[in-house]
């Protein structure tokens, strides 16, 4: 996963379990904000359209860019603004979008009208915590029409399984990250490694971004400080 960030709105409501220490919540709380107070990113919203003085699209042809990453794209509250973001998104065929959200129950009712089969710049994914919300969220996905999906386990706070998934043939990608914020859970080396044989065997991408603060190997609970969690 890489690309620049498209934030077109920003705040969040807490959802489930692996929202309760939101990496979002904490830099807004140090400005004084409330990571709860949800609104239009007026100086961004447009983005992907933003031309440079010369008339070029400042995002390139052939870049990509991360959706809503201080947000959630299927987020209800963000419903009026959204079709305003899939005219931008159909506007470029050129660039690939990567939307992230827990809400899956809301994506089915929040496609274009044009959607049909999908799109082939814009890219669905889940994100999971625990093998409860695994079995709640990738059902829906799996049976959501998009042309490219794919899975975040983020904070990997709980031992998933996602063979059944995986052998459907329609995960791309698969990434996972520890729990960086608040009264940290640990994550268990084990649980990495298992997503990661099971990845392999479907010949599925598995990218793991980082330890988290806590993790746990071979009986042993490490305490990783940021600058060294990254993998």
């Amino acid at each position: 996963m890489s690309g620049d960030i498209w934030n077109p709105w920003h705040g969040c409501r807490k959802y489930s379990e692996g929202c309760d220490h939101c990496y979002m919540y904490y830099p807004d709380s140090e400005r004084g904000k409330s990571g709860g107070d949800i609104y239009k990113v007026k100086t961004n919203f447009n983005l992907p359209l933003k031309k440079d003085r010369d008339g070029n699209f400042k995002i390139k042809s052939g870049e990509s860019l991360r959706v809503c990453m201080t947000s959630d794209f299927f987020l209800e509250e963000a419903d009026a603004w959204r079709d305003e973001v899939w005219h931008m998104i159909r506007l470029r065929p050129d660039v690939h979008f990567w939307l992230l959200t827990k809400r899956a129950h809301h994506i089915r009712e929040c496609l274009p009208s044009n959607w049909r089969d999908g799109w082939d710049n814009v890219s669905i994914n889940v994100t999971t915590e625990n093998q409860r919300r695994v079995e709640e969220r990738l059902p829906i996905l799996l049976d959501i029409p998009a042309k490219h999906k794919g899975v975040m386990i983020a904070p990997f706070i709980g031992e998933v399984n996602l063979d059944v998934y995986l052998a459907s043939g329609q995960l791309e990608t698969v990434f996972a990250d520890g729990e960086k914020y608040g009264s940290t859970r640990p994550l268990h080396y084990e649980w990495v490694k298992r997503v990661y044989e099971q990845c392999k065997k479907h010949d599925v991408p598995f990218s793991f971004f980082g330890t988290g603060n806590v993790f746990i190997k071979d009986g042993t609970e490490y305490h990783i400080c940021k600058a060294y969690q990254h993998v």
